[in-house]
């Protein structure tokens, strides 16, 4: 059974930085697709940033300059490296593990970006 557990959120004033984590368990085959989304209060969920075949790296424009995702194969584990945060930053961040045939979704961490 696929499990992915999302980490490291919590309490920042804006400015400040946080580093999500996303480990996954479980035999993932054939992952075509992995990256971060987030879901504020009253919105959609969205992308935040995405790595599509091991090596195409799309962010969203909120996020370039300031996010960086990245991910270590050997720990089956993707990071998600913010900087410069921002209070619209706040919301519950999601990591997403995609196949040719399934969509893998984390419980999510919550960010928020507050003085």
């Amino acid at each position: 059974q696929v499990q992915l557990v999302e980490s490291g959120g919590g309490l920042v004033q804006p400015g400040g930085s946080l580093r999500l984590s996303c480990a996954a368990s479980g035999i993932i085959v054939s992952v075509y697709a992995v990256g971060w989304y987030r879901q504020a209060p009253g919105k959609q969920r969205e992308l935040v940033a995405r790595i599509i075949s091991g090596s195409t790296i799309i962010y969203a424009s909120s996020a370039k300059g300031r996010f960086t995702i990245s991910r270590d194969n050997a720990k089956n584990t993707l990071y998600l490296q913010m900087n410069s945060l921002k209070p619209e930053d706040t919301a519950l961040y999601y990591c997403n593990f995609q196949t040719l045939t399934a969509n893998y979704w984390g419980q999510g961490t919550q960010v928020t970006v507050s003085s």
